[in-house]
C-alpha cells in the first residue's frame, strides 16, 4: 500500500534533483494523485482509447511505466485478440514494484515489463502508444528521434496517447497555469515548504514545452492527425493517429 508522500515535508539543506528512486516509489501512487490534475481521468481514458484503437496481434508500448497504471488501464479494457503489452521503465526501483503490482493483477493480456531506456527499446507492430508524463524528462534534442521511431514502429491506424506537463507561450498566462496548480497541490495537503522545494527538485529535470511545439513535432515525424483531448491548467494530453 503506497506511504503518503511526505519526501519534500522538512526543510533540506540543498534540493537535489527529481529522481524516481526508491523514496519515490514507495509514495508514487499518492505523490502523483496529489501533484497531477486530472491524472485519474487520464488514465482511465487511456483504457477507452486503447480499447478503440487497439489492433488484434499487435503491440500496446506504456513508456516510463512507472507503476504500470496506463499498462492495467489498457490491460482491462482492450478487446483485441492476442494483443502483448510491452511495459517499459528505467527506474529498477520502478520495475521492482511493478511486478508485484501486476503479479496481483487479473488481467489476461500479457505484459512485458523491460527496465530500459526507452531510447533503447524498438517499438515494432504496435497499434497503441503511451507516454504518460514521460518525454517531458527526455532531453528535449532527443525527443523528436523518439517519436518519429514510435510513429515508424507504429501500424497503420495506430495511436501514440502523449501526457505532457506544458508551457505557455504567454508569461501572464504561464503565471496563472502555475499558481493554479500549486493551489492544487496546497488543496490536496501539500505545505508551502513542500511545493516550493518540489519545484526546486524537479525545475531542471522536467522541461515542458508548449501545445503548438508537441503539435508541431508529432506532425513532422509523420502523424496525421494531432490535438488535445484532455487538458486540466497546464496538464494535458494528446493524441496522435499514424494515418
Amino acid at each position: 500500500m503506497s506511504k503518503q508522500d511526505n519526501i519534500y515535508a522538512n526543510p533540506l539543506g540543498e534540493v537535489a534533483g527529481f529522481k524516481f528512486d526508491q523514496s519515490v516509489v514507495e509514495v508514487f501512487p499518492d505523490m502523483i494523485q496529489r501533484s497531477v490534475p486530472g491524472y485519474t481521468t487520464i488514465v482511465a481514458m487511456i483504457g477507452t482509447l486503447a480499447e478503440r484503437y487497439a489492433q488484434a496481434g499487435s503491440r500496446c508500448y506504456d513508456l516510463g511505466s512507472s507503476l504500470c497504471a496506463a499498462t492495467l488501464s489498457m490491460r482491462h479494457r482492450i478487446p483485441a485478440a492476442d494483443c502483448e503489452i510491452i511495459a517499459v521503465d528505467n527506474s529498477q526501483a520502478m520495475v521492482e514494484r511493478a511486478r508485484t503490482v501486476l503479479a496481483a493483477d487479473s488481467g489476461q493480456i500479457p505484459v512485458q515489463l523491460v527496465c530500459a531506456d526507452i531510447q533503447n527499446v524498438a517499438i515494432d507492430n504496435a497499434s497503441v502508444v503511451v507516454l504518460n508524463f514521460t518525454l517531458q524528462f527526455i532531453p528535449v534534442q532527443e525527443r523528436r528521434e523518439i517519436l518519429q521511431k514510435i510513429c515508424d514502429g507504429l501500424r497503420p491506424g495506430g495511436v501514440l496517447i502523449l501526457s505532457e506537463k506544458v508551457a505557455f507561450a504567454d508569461a501572464a498566462h504561464q503565471e496563472l497555469m502555475i499558481d493554479l496548480h500549486h493551489s492544487f497541490k496546497r488543496a490536496n495537503g501539500y505545505s508551502e515548504l513542500e511545493v516550493a522545494q518540489k519545484r526546486a527538485a524537479i525545475e531542471n529535470v522536467l522541461i515542458p514545452e508548449t501545445l503548438d511545439q508537441h503539435r508541431e513535432r508529432l506532425k513532422a515525424v509523420g502523424f496525421s492527425s494531432v490535438d488535445v483531448w484532455f487538458q486540466c491548467f497546464n496538464f494535458a494530453s494528446l493524441i496522435a493517429i499514424k494515418a
